[in-house]
């Protein structure tokens, strides 16, 4: 994430920050990040623990930022509860707010094929890299980079790095 974040040029969105930890860690690395979340909890947790960085209360389907007004989003495990049929909205929103040529940092579950599966409170979804990274593509992001990662006893991870299309 620091590689990532050190290549990102502007103001940064943790979009789904939840405790906001990651958010913290990248004001830690000089930039200037607001954490947004849908879950009042996480945010009163965020603000509570980080009183220095901004966090809100926020649908990530429709953030509160200006068109190309931030130099990168970082979406941490905070799609995987979005239907395939619904992921469109909030990276579509992710490719709204970033200015051309931003990127954005995707983390999620990776599995053979886009599936659900049971976790915590509400259903969540695997996805293939490659899957995701086509739906990344219908956003108007080019893939830059992807990572999988599989640990035993843990569930299959997986990043991707995107950066924004210069034109819709």
């Amino acid at each position: 994430m620091s590689t990532w974040a050190g290549d990102v040029h502007g103001n940064l969105i943790a979009a789904g920050c939840g405790p906001g930890h990651w958010t913290h860690f990248l004001t830690q690395q000089g930039l200037i990040a607001r954490g947004i979340d849908q879950v009042p909890e996480f945010i009163a947790h965020a603000t509570n623990a980080f009183s220095t960085v901004d966090f809100a209360i926020e649908d990530l389907d429709s953030i509160d930022a200006g068109t190309n007004s931030v130099g990168g989003v970082l979406s941490w495990y905070s799609l995987i509860h979005n239907e395939p049929g619904a992921i469109q909205v909030p990276l579509r929103e992710f490719s709204r707010v970033i200015k051309p040529g931003g990127t954005l940092l995707v983390g999620f579950f990776e599995g053979p094929a886009v599936e659900k599966f049971a976790h915590a409170i509400t259903p969540a979804y695997r996805w293939p890299v490659d899957a995701i990274s086509a739906e990344l593509g219908r956003a108007g992001f080019d893939v830059v980079e992807s990572h999988a990662r599989k640990t035993a006893g843990q569930r299959p991870q997986a990043a991707v790095i995107a950066r924004r299309q210069d034109a819709h």
